[in-house]
């Protein structure tokens, strides 16, 4: 038998009967993608893929304590399984007792379509958007301006089995859509994002819209030293940086003194205010346009995850509500351990609370001020006060008496998200968004554009 012709669930329950360990979590992951790539305003590749991937978490109960092997494998066969359990089980077997280890979840109900065939893309996704990309093309062609980009969508179906009982499932559909523009000269260039179900909410013709008038902006240069500028963050910017601030968030490290969400003198600054503004941040696996699993899919254990959780349902969370830290990232074991009710990651991330201006009309009340595109290469350079650095790219414009004047050069900076929440004094209308630099990782996001009336610009960066 192949990989594609044994039915996902019952790769779960052949290698949960092949078990001889203690306790066994099997996850099998069915992936299918479908993609567009595109240049010069001309299609230039497509494609559809599909694979799987299992894999197996053994636990072993010793004389001191319960220890696990996590081993995952691509393309497994009938023939591969049972190595692949034996070699989970003999992983759990030379480890240490694990610190996170605890009774594996039981009692949750069984997904009614567990043993139904995997959810599949296909390049059906993009039937109406291409004829509409292909438009694009010629509208840009006849303007002047190149595109560039991509369009990927995938879907998983995740089947999750255990010893326990457990036989739970959930598909998810992720698309994003990635569009630059550049001016034939290749002097001007511009970047949009969107983060899509299924690519029936996305509009190219939308985007090259917006990315000719960014390129219309860039056509007047100047240039501007380093400094502290009010500066307009567009929601894929707030995005990548509280993403990165969620990652951080971990209640244990908290309360063991190593991060921004330590309490000076011992504990966490749960119950904080962050911020005046009355903003909350929160994940919902049931908000809508932006769904992602309702239980813990855990593949191995770290800060934020257990694999000892797997299938633990997962509830609405607010990380911060009406501007106050109101939970940490746990598990039942760092929950256990601070005291802090269990609140796991979950996949997607709203920032809600800002009034209903969109991102024009603060443009449209600037005095004068930076408005960005979208930031990269984003990197931490201090856990204790999570301050970041990064670029800002594709497009920096200064604003004054309400319009954008022109293109101005890009910058290094260096900002705390938890500190620009408490400096920001506006923000305006949530919407769904890509964030840019973790879309690889991380792409069901919807935030509001933020005004930071001193955002750090530390030096002059040559960035593209």
């Amino acid at each position: 038998m192949s990989t594609r012709t044994n039915k996902p669930h019952e790769i779960v329950e052949r290698a949960l009967e092949l078990s001889t360990a203690d306790g066994c979590v099997v996850i099998a992951d069915e992936h299918s993608t479908a993609n567009l790539r595109w240049a010069g305003n001309a299609l230039t590749t497509n494609g559809v893929t599909r694979g799987r991937t299992l894999t197996v978490i053994a636990t072993v109960d010793g004389k001191e304590g319960t220890a696990s092997g996590v081993v995952s494998r691509s393309a497994v066969t009938a023939d591969d399984l049972e190595p692949l359990v034996r070699a989970a089980e003999a992983a759990a077997r030379g480890a240490a007792p694990a610190e996170d280890a605890g009774p594996l979840v039981s009692g949750v109900p069984h997904s009614p379509d567990f043993t139904d065939a995997p959810a599949e893309t296909s390049s059906a996704v993009f039937a109406d958007f291409a004829p509409a990309l292909g438009e694009s093309f010629a509208r840009a062609r006849a303007g002047g301006r190149e595109l560039y980009g991509f369009a990927n969508h995938e879907l998983v179906s995740s089947y999750l089995g255990t010893s326990t009982g457990l036989r739970l499932r959930h598909d998810q559909p992720n698309g994003t859509l990635e569009v630059n523009a550049k001016s034939p000269d290749r002097t001007r260039s511009a970047w949009a994002g969107r983060s899509t179900r299924d690519f029936k909410d996305v509009d190219p013709g939308a985007l090259d819209a917006e990315l000719a008038r960014r390129l219309d902006w860039a056509r007047r240069r100047i240039e501007l030293p380093a400094g502290r500028y009010e500066t307009l963050l567009p929601p894929t910017a707030v995005a990548d940086l509280l993403i990165y601030q969620l990652w951080s968030a971990a209640a244990r490290d908290a309360a063991e003194g190593r991060t921004v969400f330590s309490k000076p003198g011992g504990g966490t600054r749960v119950g904080e205010r962050l911020t005046e503004l009355p903003l909350t941040l929160r994940s919902d696996p049931n908000e809508p346009g932006l769904e992602s699993a309702p239980f813990v899919l855990a593949h191995a254990s770290g800060d934020s995850a257990s694999v000892f959780d797997n299938g633990l349902p997962l509830a609405p969370t607010d990380w911060v509500r009406e501007g106050e830290l109101a939970h940490l990232t746990t598990t039942r074991h760092s929950a256990g351990l601070t005291g802090l009710p269990v609140a796991p990651a979950i996949d997607n991330l709203i920032l809600d609370g800002g009034e209903d201006r969109s991102l024009d009309e603060m443009v449209a009340a600037t005095g004068r001020g930076l408005l960005l595109t979208c930031l990269w290469y984003i990197r931490e350079v201090d856990p204790a006060t999570l301050l970041l650095t990064g670029l800002t790219r594709d497009g920096v414009y200064l604003v004054e008496d309400g319009e954008v004047v022109g293109e101005v050069n890009n910058f290094r900076f260096n900002e705390s998200p938890v500190g620009l929440l408490g400096r920001a004094v506006e923000a305006g209308r949530t919407e769904k968004t890509l964030p840019r630099e973790w879309s690889d990782w991380f792409t069901r996001a919807a935030m509001p554009a933020l005004r930071v009336p001193d955002f750090n610009m530390s030096s002059v960066s040559q960035g593209v």
